[in-house]
């Protein structure tokens, strides 16, 4: 057996990323078409826990299959249907943000990923938070 030392920089491969589905053959992608991909809830006080509910359909040709929605941080939870999304057919995201341990402007965003020909899509919440500054007797 060899002591050859291992670099690990010569093991990286460029290998594409996984796709959520096999690109179809015929082309045809299904599209998601929010109302709107920013919602502001305004001035809330900390410690305030928030939800809003984006809405979207499916204007493309195919499918919607949405695999996973992730916020940037923990404080921002999005919930999305796991059932597939027929063309014509919308859905709902619901995004659920808790501003407990937070002060001032926030900007927090939910990446999708869905089998759109993009493979990635982004939503954003903000809202101004104002510290409690004492306690009601």
């Amino acid at each position: 057996m060899e002591n050859t030392p291992i670099n690990p920089a010569a093991q990286i491969t460029e290998a594409p990323m996984p796709q959520t589905a096999t690109p179809p053959a015929d082309g045809k992608y299904p599209v998601m078409e929010f109302e709107t991909k920013e919602h502001d809830f305004g001035k809330i006080n900390a410690g305030s826990k928030v939800v809003y509910t984006f809405n979207f359909k499916n204007t493309g040709e195919a499918d919607l299959i949405i695999s996973n929605a992730v916020g940037s941080c923990g404080c921002t939870v999005p919930e999305y249907p796991k059932e597939a999304i027929k063309p014509g057919e919308s859905g709902k995201m619901k995004v659920s943000f808790n501003s407990a341990g937070k002060n001032g402007q926030q900007q927090k965003t939910v990446t999708i990923t869905a089998n759109t020909a993009a493979g990635k899509e982004m939503l954003t919440i903000k809202a101004s938070i104002t510290p409690v500054t004492g306690i009601a007797q």
